[in-house]
């Protein structure tokens, strides 16, 4: 990863800064800074989690010992009832502003520059953008030009931990996205500006590194290391399995101490009705 400070000062594209006593250039045209290489989960990992619901994996990771998976704060924009998304992350940070660094001027010359276009030209097929933008209720972090292109490169969705902008035109996209709410803002209008892609971030008091898998449905979002992802979900799917037979014995007329949690002879009935291993 390549320090923003180490780059050198450009000659065209610079932004001046009025101090008290001198004016200043601030480089503007900088490199993104990025994580120069990470390893994409396999599509067989991907797979295998996309039947799992985000409560289930949420819940099995606890019991794993890794607690802090749910992203708070990002719900689905769209509100059908089976919106899910499964898939590698792909990572955005946005800090505050500060005016001798950078203070939206020229706003759209210098985002292009910045890692907002170069995370999207990073985008494979199967991936999820996660950006971290603090909760902010102000910034605009993608709008319609950004999520179409993250659309044409194949991405799968994508979870903000703060807002969106050009919501009409973005739910007509499709793309399945996860956010806190929308704005009229764009990107770097208020307080915040992209300053680095594929870093690991902060999102929704979750820590989400390149790479990781992110599983979003109804309930919210939820990252899953790649190590976890298989034991994961063989362990979910035979949970899920579980908890269906006991709901149609509810729905039955069953005991909700026989069923659930399924222990005892509920277990027993359960595991009777299970085909034998072969």
């Amino acid at each position: 990863m390549h320090p923003i400070g180490d780059q050198e000062a450009p000659t065209a594209g610079a932004t001046r800064i009025k101090g008290a006593e001198e004016t200043r250039t601030y480089e503007s045209m900088r490199a993104p800074v990025h994580t120069s290489a990470y390893v994409r989960p396999t599509s067989q990992m991907v797979e295998a989690l996309k039947d799992v619901s985000a409560a289930t994996a949420c819940a099995k990771l606890h019991q794993m010992g890794i607690t802090r998976t749910f992203i708070d704060g990002p719900v689905p924009l769209h509100r059908e009832p089976d919106v899910k998304i499964t898939g590698g992350a792909v990572t955005l940070e946005f800090l505050p502003q500060r005016e001798d660094v950078f203070n939206g001027a020229e706003q759209e010359d210098i985002e292009r520059k910045t890692p907002l276009w170069g995370v999207l030209e990073s985008i494979r097929p199967g991936d999820v953008l996660v950006v971290s933008a603090r909760g902010s209720h102000f910034t605009g972090c993608l709008g319609d030009m950004l999520v179409r292109y993250f659309k044409l490169r194949g991405g799968a969705g994508i979870v903000v931990d703060g807002r969106i902008r050009d919501a009409a035109r973005v739910r007509a996209l499709g793309v399945p996205i996860w956010c806190t709410g929308v704005t009229p803002h764009y990107a770097s209008q208020t307080e915040l500006f992209p300053s680095a892609f594929n870093v690991p971030v902060g999102v929704g008091g979750a820590l989400v590194t390149p790479g990781d898998l992110i599983l979003a449905d109804e309930d919210g979002a939820v990252v899953v290391p790649q190590r976890n992802a298989i034991p994961l979900a063989e362990d979910s799917l035979l949970h899920q399995d579980r908890e269906e037979f006991a709901r149609r014995r509810l729905d039955e007329g069953g005991r909700l101490s026989d069923y659930y949690p399924l222990t005892g002879e509920g277990l027993t009935e359960y595991l009777a009705g299970r085909p034998a291993a072969t």
